[in-house]
């Protein structure tokens, strides 16, 4: 009976996870994703919408701040992004990857990928993080008509 039980309850946390997520130990996860910047999108560099496109890091450590250096975020198709300068997380704390041009700041809690490309597909697309070493640290599939609900083109995963 135990044993029954104990599968039953195995079988029952195996379905309840989304199927679109895989999960690492890592403190380091992504948050949630503007996929669909709010009006017509425009990529152009002066007067575009690309910075309204972003993907929201965030460190759930209770106590270890986490440097991002190193750390790599990329989409389905490949197109990526590497971290190069520090960027220390606090336990936490947040950051948003926007795309287009800006000042990056750790106190406004933004990094600019410095490309005027839209990354993240309105249809549906692949997030991945992973940190220097190159393991995994977190990874995300959305679809819209699956996983925004509400239609404002912003999806939280944790």
């Amino acid at each position: 009976m135990l044993i029954a039980i104990g599968l039953a309850v195995a079988v029952l946390a195996a379905t309840a996870a989304p199927a679109a997520a895989t999960e690492y130990s890592s403190a380091l996860k992504i948050r949630g994703i503007q996929y669909n910047a709010p009006g017509t999108d425009d990529n152009r560099c002066k007067g575009g919408n690309t910075s309204q496109e972003y993907v929201t890091i965030k460190n759930y450590s209770k106590t270890a701040t986490i440097n991002l250096r190193g750390y790599l975020v990329k989409d389905a198709a490949g197109n990526k992004f590497k971290f190069t300068a520090d960027h220390y997380l606090q336990p936490g704390d947040y950051i948003r990857l926007r795309g287009g041009n800006g000042n990056d700041s750790d106190a406004n809690n933004v990094v600019y990928r410095d490309n005027c490309n839209f990354i993240w597909n309105n249809t549906g697309d692949s997030i991945y993080l992973y940190k220097p070493s190159g393991a995994g640290a977190d990874s995300h599939s959305y679809k819209p008509s699956r996983d925004d609900a509400d239609g404002n083109g912003y999806i939280t995963f944790h």
